[in-house]
């Protein structure tokens, strides 16, 4: 293997920070909004974007917000912590999955994933509920659902808020029930990576209580409400009032414009077509590599739909002697498939560390991260380009036989 070190300039199959393209009819859509809207926020687009998705995810309440990392903030708010309650969450994740928690004074409370699908069970769950653990953080992560009638009978049995982190599993389903509904909260990206993106940033809360949804939109936009009662003057005392939502708890500004929020309800029709290509594609890809053993992908549970955000695999090289990094090294600099190392376990990390939770007994996730890799999977990749994703991979694998 050659030491050279490829330019970007050589890579043929492209990690990006874009996961889809955008239709001459989306950007239509986008256009039109820059004319029209009026206002440019917090105005019928927003409304319509939110209605048209708490039907397709059969929610009772929507609410588009900023980011998925606001739509956490939001949920982690309406549970009403107190000093000492514990929340149990994955630490197989992203970081934003956990912040918005810690920011609230809670304990985190890391679960060990399942070693096949990678993802927290009852099974990682029920040995760390205390008396004082108060929410279950689901991570539904690589777009794959997790086994929730299990978590969710837990949570009934010891009195738990569930809340479902559906930021890579948007239009995934369990049990035909879509992800985000089953819980207390579900919470949505349309960042650049994921399967739908509203211009680069923008989320979704979903909330199936109507006393935490009455709550929502003054706590995503500053507390601002309209004045009760009848005015002699529409403009006296002002144009709106600002008041408290939740005791003692200061609003913030998650709100999302009204451009993102038209793309978002074109997108919404495209959804379905967009997870299925996906899958599509994904089972190719892994159908191609049945011979290879030595590369794992992620198990799918029964019922746990998947929408394929992202594809990741863990090399195994105990009978080759390679490592993951040998592997990643020959398919950059030799194949030029550019592959990238996703998600080291939160309690790793410096911030969380220097919070006081570096401590975890995870030992799938500490295997998981220390052998995995994922693969360029953004939804524009040509046929071509997949074409010699998967010739790379194979070459690669075999070499290392």
């Amino acid at each position: 293997m050659t030491d050279a070190r490829q330019n970007v300039a050589d890579i043929q199959v492209p990690w990006s920070g874009r996961g889809l393209k955008y239709t001459e009819d989306e950007i239509a859509a986008v256009v039109a909004a820059m004319r029209d809207a009026d206002p440019m926020t917090q105005g019928q687009h927003q409304l319509t974007f939110e209605q048209n998705f708490a039907a397709q995810m059969n929610s009772p309440h929507a609410f588009a917000v900023s980011s998925c990392t606001a739509a956490l903030e939001l949920a982690a708010i309406l549970c009403r912590f107190e000093p000492g309650d514990e929340v149990i969450m994955p630490a197989h994740t992203f970081a934003a999955s956990a912040i918005p928690f810690g920011r609230q004074g809670v304990k985190l409370v890391w679960a060990d994933i399942d070693p096949d699908t990678w993802l927290c069970t009852a099974d990682t769950i029920a040995p760390l509920i205390t008396p004082r653990t108060k929410a279950i953080v689901l991570v539904h992560l690589y777009g794959q659902v997790s086994d929730l009638d299990p978590i969710m009978e837990l949570a009934r049995e010891h009195d738990l808020r569930v809340i479902e982190d559906v930021a890579q599993a948007v239009g995934a389903s369990y049990k035909g029930q879509p992800a985000g509904s089953i819980g207390d909260f579900g919470c949505f990206s349309f960042h650049t990576h994921k399967n739908i993106s509203t211009l680069g940033e923008g989320g979704m809360l979903t909330v199936r209580n109507d006393d935490d949804a009455r709550l929502v939109p003054g706590l995503r936009h500053n507390g601002m409400r309209a004045y009760e009662g009848e005015r002699e003057e529409y403009w006296i005392p002002a144009m709106t009032n600002v008041d408290i939502d939740i005791e003692g708890i200061w609003p913030n500004n998650f709100c999302i414009g009204e451009i993102q929020c038209a793309l978002g309800s074109k997108l919404l029709g495209r959804l379905d077509d967009i997870n299925r290509e996906r899958g599509a594609r994904g089972k190719l890809v892994r159908e191609a590599l049945a011979e290879f053993p030595e590369l794992v992908f992620q198990k799918q549970a029964v019922d746990c739909g998947h929408t394929y955000h992202l594809l990741p695999a863990r090399y195994d090289g105990s009978e080759t002697g390679a490592t993951r990094d040998d592997f990643m090294r020959l398919l950059a600099y030799e194949y030029g498939v550019k592959v990238v190392v996703q998600y080291c376990p939160l309690y790793r990390y410096p911030l969380f560390e220097k919070f006081g939770f570096g401590d975890a007994n995870c030992p799938n996730t500490d295997f998981m991260y220390d052998n995995m890799l994922s693969l360029p999977f953004q939804h524009w990749l040509t046929d071509d380009q997949v074409k010699a994703l998967i010739s790379a991979l194979q070459n690669a694998l075999a070499r290392l036989r």
